[in-house]
């Protein structure tokens, strides 16, 4: 069947893009124990995380919460979400990017709607993805995402 669309070598092409993703996350509060913060990635690599952005993390989510907190925090990329929008999954994770993404704006407090912070899901569009990486270029990832629904 030439020509067909075969969804087996995209899968495979999606595998291969996430090998730099860690085989485990670890909390906010595990890695600054750390003397050098790191995970290591499913493909054996040792990805380090800045302390600066761990200590930056730490000052936007309450202390009872970075037991909680896993890190790196993905950006989850698909075709499914539309051109230029990625998502966050996970209540603190959500919270900390709607913080991250609101310092600095004035009278911004409930500027997203929900605003809450019981969100556990968002979608954030690429300006806002550059802002995210620019700020925790080592406590964020991306990770790529195929469905067949597209």
């Amino acid at each position: 069947m030439k020509g067909k669309f075969d969804d087996k070598i995209f899968v495979k092409a999606v595998k291969a893009l996430n090998v730099h993703l860690p085989a485990e996350r670890k909390t906010l509060l595990a890695l600054l124990k750390e003397d050098k913060p790191a995970v290591q990635g499913r493909d054996g690599s040792i990805h380090r995380i800045k302390r600066g952005e761990l200590e930056e993390i730490a000052r936007f989510i309450p202390e009872e919460a970075h037991r909680k907190l896993r890190l790196p925090i993905y950006i989850e990329l698909t075709p499914d979400y539309g051109r230029g929008i990625a998502k966050v999954q996970g209540k603190l994770d959500c919270e900390l990017v709607r913080r991250i993404l609101r310092e600095g704006k004035e009278g911004n407090e409930e500027q997203e709607g929900e605003g809450s912070g019981k969100v556990d899901e968002i979608f954030i569009y690429r300006d806002d993805v550059r802002k995210l990486r620019r700020k925790l270029p080592t406590t964020t990832e991306y990770a790529f995402f195929y469905s067949t629904s597209f």
